[in-house]
């Protein structure tokens, strides 16, 4: 007799596991603890066989019906329906190693083990988050171009559109990752080259007039806020380094007996160990410190705690505070400074102030015979801008303002 829903909701639990049998081999095991079972019996090659369904109700009493008539219907073709399952179930695995979600995986615990800075790994994960669910899913290899423009796509209609461009660029070396893996043939984000549309570059904020820079050294000097990023402030503009690498900096870096900052690679954004020469300000600066690595590793650790260093937003924080708004200037804008006021004075290489800002030629024939890296420049470099900056700042007037801390030159 042929099983029924209402028969299925009356079978009680029992000491010992039992079944309820429906018809062409298939029953529903009743189990002590109350869970039940779809199971079909049948021989193969002469062999007793079970193929298991799924459980009720998850699996309701009509599909478990189709289960067991489509696994009739593969016996009928005289092959093992409990093999071609075990068969099915392996290429779903493969499948599912071998989506978008999980090469993408792959590739970042590789580059997370090849050094890339925790910045880095945030920004990669963050930007990978964007990728539909329906697209991580599926197996790599059958993404088409198509498909991941739409999601791109969807990105540019909310105005993102640099966001867009690193997508396309990250997608792209998931896909070379998967090339090489053997689990995709082509980057089919090659087909996407002027489908998105080019965001307008947009300059950091900085201050590159010589009058106006010391106005802001001056307004540093007078900064009310706590003195570890009164420091910092202080030091920035003398070495120009990237923010993220003036917040890791970490006693062991330094050599103060030969002045000079090394910055290892995995610091860098670059990835190659980057040395700052230090000028006679920078190490008296450094050296109004008042810890050391015994409290913590970092030369300006949290305030909130010495295990880790400040906020990324200190020091833009700090500049908001004087009065410099956001499109005036940012920690990064230190950089810009530098370059600008340093090309201007036509006394130095211009690749060794390149060197300094620690930039990669785009030239691999340039770059191959820049090995000397300009050291003795850049030592008489970073010391006659000290100084420079030093003139600049006691030439300046302090101007009250709304926090009675902007300044301009005097002259």
């Amino acid at each position: 007799m042929a099983l029924s829903v209402v028969a299925i909701k009356a079978a009680k639990s029992r000491e010992k596991s039992y079944k309820l049998t429906d018809r062409d081999g298939l029953y529903l095991v009743i189990w002590p603890t109350g869970a039940r079972s779809w199971k079909m019996n049948y021989r193969y090659l002469g062999k007793q066989k079970t193929l298991t369904f799924g459980q009720w109700p998850a699996v309701g009493l009509a599909d478990a019906r189709k289960k067991c008539d489509a696994a009739r219907q593969v016996l009928a073709r005289g092959e093992d329906p409990g093999e071609l399952a075990k068969l099915e179930r392996i290429a779903a695995s493969v499948a599912s190693a071998n989506s978008f979600e999980a090469v993408a995986d792959e590739y970042l615990a590789k580059i997370e083990k090849e050094g890339r800075s925790p910045v880095t790994m945030k920004k990669k994960r963050w930007l990978i988050g964007f990728i539909d669910k329906s697209i991580g899913k599926r197996p790599i290899s059958a993404i088409s171009a198509p498909e991941l423009l739409l999601t791109l796509c969807k990105m540019e209609k909310k105005g993102k559109y640099e966001t867009a461009r690193r997508l396309r660029s990250t997608c792209s070396q998931i896909f070379r990752y998967a090339i090489a893996t053997g689990r995709a043939e082509r980057d089919v984000t090659v087909d996407l080259r002027g489908a998105l549309i080019v965001p307008k570059a947009v300059h950091r904020p900085a201050i590159t007039d010589a009058s106006e820079v010391g106005g802001l050294l001056c307004a540093i000097e007078s900064f009310d806020g706590h003195r570890t990023t009164q420091i910092a402030l202080k030091l920035i503009p003398h070495v120009f380094v990237r923010p993220g690498e003036l917040r890791h900096a970490e006693w062991t870096e330094f050599d103060l007996d030969a002045n000079v900052w090394k910055i290892p690679a995995e610091k860098t954004k670059m990835r190659r160990p980057h040395a700052i020469p230090l000028s006679r300000q920078a190490l008296e600066i450094i050296g109004s410190i008042e810890h050391n690595a015994d409290y913590s590793r970092y030369l300006f650790p949290s305030l909130r705690s010495v295990q880790r260093p400040m906020s990324e937003n200190t020091v833009n924080a700090a500049l908001r505070r004087m009065g410099y708004a956001q499109e005036e200037m940012t920690g990064h804008g230190f950089r810009a400074m530098a370059a600008t006021l340093l090309n201007e004075m036509g006394l130095w290489n211009p690749d060794a102030i390149e060197r300094q800002l620690a930039h990669q030629d785009s030239n691999a024939v340039r770059r191959a015979y820049a090995r000397g890296e300009f050291w003795e420049e850049r030592v008489r470099m970073m010391q006659h801008w000290s100084d420079y900056l030093d003139q600049l700042r006691d030439g300046a007037k302090v101007l009250k303002g709304d926090f009675g801390q902007r300044a301009t030159n005097s002259s």
